[in-house]
């Protein structure tokens, strides 16, 4: 048993130079997406899309809600005339009314957000595809995403932002490519 953690050791110890040298090949990049997609024409459509979307649905939600609110103020003047079975129906009515107005403001919240995916899903694609060609072309191993980065070590690691901002043929400024490495 002794003799066979001996080898393991021994052999574990011949390896590590080896890994030890494939590791400093490694090259790395980062870059932050989310800076190239704020940047991009198609963002700015995509953001009035969704700005325009939102106001149609509020403008019918506030609708429902301006009926609601009228309906309890007839409720609430006719109240005291009412006979108590009556007045329970319509307090459920009122209920009711409540719930769907409720359900539809989730069903909107809902329905935005997938609209929002859909038309972000294209862009958010195109700026893999980008990412993945100029690491390729770079020969890079591995890119990290900013901003989540705390640190970079310049001389060991390529900043990509500016060579994907313009693969995708956008402006992105030098201080927000390196503001988004975490210097």
């Amino acid at each position: 048993m002794l003799k066979r953690f001996i080898g393991a050791a021994l052999f574990a110890l011949l390896l590590l130079p080896t890994f030890a040298v494939q590791a400093q090949s490694v090259k790395i990049g980062y870059v932050d997406p989310e800076v190239l997609i704020a940047n991009m024409s198609e963002y700015r459509t995509v953001q009035q899309q969704i700005q325009q979307n939102y106001q149609e649905k509020q403008t019918a939600l506030e609708s429902m809600a301006q009926d609601l609110q009228e309906k309890v103020q007839k409720y609430q003047k006719q109240q005291p005339l009412l006979s108590e079975a009556t007045r329970q129906q319509r307090e459920q009515e009122l209920r009711q009314l409540d719930g769907e107005l409720q359900q539809a403001a989730a069903r909107s919240d809902q329905e935005l957000a997938q609209y929002e995916q859909q038309l972000m899903q294209p862009i958010i694609s195109k700026v893999e595809t980008a990412i993945n060609n100029i690491a390729q072309e770079k020969g890079l191993d591995i890119v990290l995403r900013a901003p989540m980065i705390v640190y970079v070590n310049e001389s060991t690691t390529t900043n990509i932002m500016l060579d994907v901002a313009k693969a995708l043929g956008i402006e992105v400024d030098e201080a927000a490519a390196d503001a988004s490495a975490g210097n």
